[in-house]
């Protein structure tokens, strides 16, 4: 258990990164990258050179906040107050909003969009020499369609593929798949610098054409305290987007100020529907307040008291005068009716009566001629009674003249009583007239202020719709920069440059990832660093065979090294032969090729070396000696030990003096069984006392148990592991055989390191052994 933890610990001491051995990893790939660079570089220069060119406009609108210039205005002290009552997302979501927008696509067409159709390239076009203009509501369209129009000798051509091609007049009204449409031509336009061009004409309904324009614009304030918005949009055409974001503006002030019409035009609307109704109810009360004062005979009320009240005094003054006269009459009456003797009659009593006026001065008269007549005459002196009848006749006229006058009067004071009781009652009756005629012209007061302040309210509001203020003030109109958005050459290229880089390192990192073989002696030390690695046998196309007198061979060097490293990993023996064994994990790592050669390395230093075949189910040396590997050799040995050694030993190769082998003969039915016989032990003992090294080509060890069996009989167990070839899992395998000793004193070999191409081998766990390779 000690030992376990050792070897633990030591391994994950070992799994440091070694970043130099990385870089040197990759730099050996260097043509790779190169080439990858190259190609990116390419590809980007390509990627500049046709792909769309995006440029960003930008422009910036200020909100106004009516409140706030109307608190300017009436207190300029408000300018000390930063805030405002603006709400920013509601203004941006107003400018966003579809209602918006889709006014901005109908007055632009932007549901019909143009596209100039180059060779490789295809762009936007604003300019296009002519426009169309849809024959159809737009809610009708629910796909998008296309079609191309080719600018050909001063006329326009339809494309229409699988039939013939159509020439547009001017003003001419085409349909496209049922679609009717109308063709204009732009005026002031050259056709001769658009010959030759093609132009695909898309029609796109009017939401997705909307919803295209507010997914691309974009609106967000400049700052969290500014009441500044920008509005960017990012096309191909800079016209277009210049032209758009001006139009969204010029929109939604408009929508601002209809806003803010919309509430005059309504006042205006109920202030002229009021004034009609204010007229109609002046007019009624007008009309009434002249039947009020015909009917009363009313003119101007104080002005109909006081001659109510003159008429009334004049009644009373007269009937006082009526009377005093009925009363004067009544006294001259009575005295005429009393008075039987010729005396005279009281005159200028006052009595307005002329005709009773002058008989009583006539009747006087006579009086004063009687009396001067009696004093000549007496009384019956026939003058003198003419006069008394004469008298007497004056008489009866005054009565009867006094008479009449007094019915006369009694008539006309029952008149002007009848005036003077009449004159009273309108008298009377003034006050309540007075009230209500006060309460018609109240009624028609406030009707004509209300009439008055409405006309006042309409002018008021005819001012504010005429001369409505702008709801936002333009910062910037559409700007757009002279630097292309998208794509950005020197970022193209750094990405080029970087994905140039990057692709051939991912690749070869997935690779050296998922690459599960070992590559080199420290792939091998990683796995199992305590177990020492012997040699690196490189890789070599032609030469396989160690050559004794070539100097500069870099196969010879290699088993040289090899032979050296090996002779410090075996023990210390002085009197008998050291026995090597040589084995790997499966079939094809080369280890035949690696005893036979190793054996021909210590045989070039002049030691006596005897290669044994002892991988008796798949024999491989004899393929080296070209002879049939059903010659005589360790197998009839090991079925007979007493056979005699040298007809199993034979001359090896090209007669070297030093070298021998012993192939393993015909292949047995029970090489487990031979193997674990006392006859291979008796072999070695024997061959160890004529030898200075025994090296064992021996089966792989996880195929078969037969390594297992002799691996107790070697002083070196050399472990073959070919690069490119060997899977990292089955070196783990014979860390665990070292570790738990059922190999002895194990080293590894690391065979054909410099083959890249792994994928030319197959370990295949299906080793046939029975089968002739």
């Amino acid at each position: 258990m000690k030992e376990s933890h050792y070897i633990i610990d030591k391994d994950q001491n070992n799994e440091s990164i070694d970043i130099k051995e990385i870089i040197l990893n990759y730099i050996k790939f260097w043509p790779w990258f190169l080439g990858s660079i190259f190609i990116a570089l390419f590809f980007g220069y390509l990627y500049t050179r046709y792909a769309p060119v995006i440029y960003s406009t930008v422009a910036k609108i200020k909100i106004i906040d009516d409140a706030k210039e109307f608190n300017v205005a009436s207190n300029p002290l408000e300018l000390l107050n930063n805030g405002s009552d603006i709400n920013m997302d509601n203004e941006i979501e107003i400018l966003k909003s579809y209602k918006l927008l889709s006014q901005v696509v109908d007055e632009l067409d932007l549901d019909v969009s143009y596209q100039e159709v180059g060779t490789i390239k295809t762009r936007q076009a604003w300019n296009a020499p002519f426009f169309i203009t849809k024959l159809f509501d737009n809610d009708s369209l629910k796909k998008s369609k296309s079609f191309e129009v080719e600018v050909r000798n001063n006329n326009l051509i339809i494309i229409n593929e699988g039939s013939e091609d159509v020439m547009i007049s001017k003003n001419k009204k085409i349909s496209i798949d049922s679609v009717p449409l109308l063709v204009n031509f732009k005026e002031n336009i050259n056709f001769k610098e658009f010959d030759g061009m093609s132009f695909r004409v898309t029609l796109s309904p009017k939401k997705e054409a909307t919803l295209e324009l507010s997914e691309k614009l974009q609106i967000a304030p400049v700052n969290k305290k500014s009441e500044i918005l920008k509005l960017t949009l990012d096309g191909e055409s800079i016209e277009k987007s210049e032209v758009i974001l001006n139009t969204v503006i010029q929109k939604f002030n408009d929508d601002g100020v209809q806003d803010r019409q919309l509430v005059s035009k309504r006042t205006l609307d109920f202030i002229d529907e009021r004034l009609i109704y204010l007229s109609t109810e002046l007019d009624s009360i007008e009309v009434g307040k002249k039947d009020f004062k015909t009917l009363n005979n009313l003119s101007y009320i104080e002005a109909d008291a006081g001659a109510t009240l003159q008429k009334r005094a004049a009644s009373q003054n007269e009937a006082e005068t009526l009377q005093t006269q009925v009363a004067l009459t009544k006294l001259i009456k009575n005295n005429l009716e009393e008075e039987d003797s010729f005396n005279t009659l009281p005159s200028n009593l006052g009595l307005e009566n002329s005709s009773v006026n002058n008989l009583t001065d006539q009747y006087n008269d006579m009086i004063f001629q009687r009396e001067k007549l009696l004093i000549s005459v007496g009384e019956n002196h026939p003058t003198l009674k003419v006069l008394n009848d004469q008298i007497k006749n004056v008489k009866k006229s005054i009565v009867r003249s006094v008479a009449n006058y007094q019915s006369q009067l009694r008539l006309s004071l029952g008149q002007v009583n009848q005036e003077r009781s009449i004159a009273g009652s309108v008298f009377s009756s003034l006050p309540e007239k007075e009230k209500m005629l006060r309460s018609i012209e109240r009624q028609q007061s406030i009707k004509e202020n209300l009439f008055l302040l409405l006309l006042q309210k309409r002018e008021e509001a005819a001012i504010n719709f005429a001369v409505t203020a702008p709801s936002v003030k333009v910062v910037d109109y559409g700007l757009t920069s002279n630097t292309p958005l998208f794509p950005k050459k020197m970022n193209v290229y750094l990405i080029a440059l970087f994905l140039g880089v990057l692709l051939p390192l991912a690749t070869l990192f997935v690779l050296h990832y998922l690459d599960t073989k070992i590559h080199s002696r420290l792939d091998v030390e990683k796995l199992n660093p305590e177990i020492p690695v012997a040699a690196e046998i490189p890789f070599l196309d032609k030469e396989k065979v160690f050559q004794e007198n070539s100097e500069r061979s870099v196969l010879t060097e290699s088993f040289r090294i090899l032979s050296a490293s090996t002779n410090y990993l075996l023990p210390v023996k002085k009197d008998e032969g050291q026995v090597i064994l040589v084995t790997s994990a499966v079939k094809g790592e080369g280890k035949s090729l690696t005893a036979f050669n190793l054996s021909l390395a210590y045989a070039s230093i002049k030691k006596k070396v005897l290669l044994v075949g002892a991988d008796l189910r798949n024999p491989q040396l004899h393929t080296f000696f070209d002879t049939n590997k059903n010659v005589t050799g360790l197998v009839d040995y090991l079925y007979d030990s007493e056979t005699p050694l040298d007809k199993c030993i034979n001359n090896g190769y090209n007669n070297n003096q030093y070298h021998h082998i012993c192939f393993s003969g015909s292949i047995p039915p029970n090489a487990p069984e031979l193997l674990s016989g006392e006859s291979f032990e008796k072999f070695l003992n024997e061959v160890k006392k004529s030898y200075d090294f025994i090296i064992i080509d021996s089966a792989p060890v996880l195929l078969v148990a037969d390594t297992l069996l002799i691996s107790k009989y070697a002083d070196l167990t050399l472990f073959l592991a070919r690069a490119g070839f060997t899977d990292k899992k089955l070196l783990s395998m014979s860390k665990e055989l070292n570790r738990t000793n059922k190999i002895n004193n194990m080293a590894y070999v690391v065979n054909e390191v410099g083959n890249g191409k792994t994928s030319d081998y197959n370990y295949g766990y299906g080793y046939g052994y029975n089968s002739e390779e």
